[in-house]
């Protein structure tokens, strides 16, 4: 039987957050701790877990997220949808036994809808452990690459990815509307027009025509930031909101999942925001309940 004390740390490809969970179920310490699968040195896994160890508490440990890709520690295979939390936790790795467990992540294989996640999947299932939303529902995990799931029975059942995060990102970085859009977005007015305009389709047309309006000077002082992650977001929920359940739920921390709620809403849907952090805590404990 595992012990009941343990830490459950989602690592990402870009950064990772820590967990000691207690054995009633409470965090006794949570931070962002050190670097993401893609910043750990060849061979370096095992120095990183005894510098967790020795931050947070020489515990065993269960690991979710891109540390079991093949970009991380070693490429544990995917779970196919549908799926629970019990088949998640059967199919998790040990890399230490009895000690350190990686999560083994989801994928589905349907004709032209090719799809894989890796640690959203805990973060689904502990929704709902957590009583956070209901066995069937609609939810969205906002990103850079943003999951939209369908729950059925407490089930994960189908989900899709959108590169919403990243393609905004991209477009800030190096494209020809970079200059125009480098500022903060909010959820105000232009937001909400990018909202509107995607109404209409033809995104890469759109796209273009934010350069062409700031050429012409036709908007002079317009919030360009807010309308390309309105427009973008927009399409985003416009082609993934559909469902027959009442509320889109949306898991997120705050400042994103904010935009999204709006977006959702300006499109004629009602949504929730909870907590991701909290789900994900649920999911992993429950998990690690789970494991002999």
């Amino acid at each position: 039987m595992t012990p009941d004390t343990f830490l459950a740390v989602d690592w990402g490809t870009t950064s990772r957050r820590v967990y000691r969970i207690e054995r009633d179920g409470t965090v006794a310490q949570s931070a962002l701790a050190g670097p993401g699968v893609r910043r750990v040195a060849p061979h370096g896994f095992e120095s990183e877990l005894a510098f967790l160890r020795s931050t947070f508490g020489d515990l065993p440990m269960l690991l979710a997220g891109m540390v079991g890709s093949n970009l991380g520690w070693t490429e544990v295979p995917y779970v196919s949808a549908p799926c629970g939390i019990e088949e998640l936790a059967a199919g998790a790795h040990w890399v230490e036994p009895g000690r350190t467990a990686i999560m083994p992540g989801v994928c589905q294989a349907l004709p032209g809808r090719a799809d894989v996640m890796r640690g959203e999947e805990v973060q689904f299932l502990g929704a709902v452990v957590a009583g956070l939303v209901p066995r069937d529902a609609i939810v969205c995990q906002p990103g850079t690459h943003s999951k939209w799931a369908t729950l059925a029975q407490g089930r994960l059942v189908t989900f899709a990815t959108t590169m919403t995060g990243e393609i905004y990102a991209l477009l800030r970085g190096g494209s020809v509307l970079a200059e125009m859009v480098a500022g903060p977005v909010t959820a105000g007015a232009a937001f909400l027009e990018g909202v509107a305009r995607s109404r209409d389709g033809a995104l890469a047309t759109q796209l273009f025509e934010i350069r062409a309006a700031a050429l012409l000077g036709v908007r002079p002082g317009f919030d360009h930031s807010s309308y390309l992650s309105g427009l973008l977001i927009g399409h985003e929920v416009r082609s993934q909101g559909r469902c027959d359940t009442d509320d889109i739920f949306v898991l997120a921390e705050p400042a994103l999942g904010e935009l999204y709620i709006a977006a959702i809403s300006a499109c004629g849907r009602g949504s929730r925001l909870i907590g991701s952090q909290q789900a994900f805590v649920a999911g992993s404990a429950r998990a690690w309940s789970l494991l002999a």
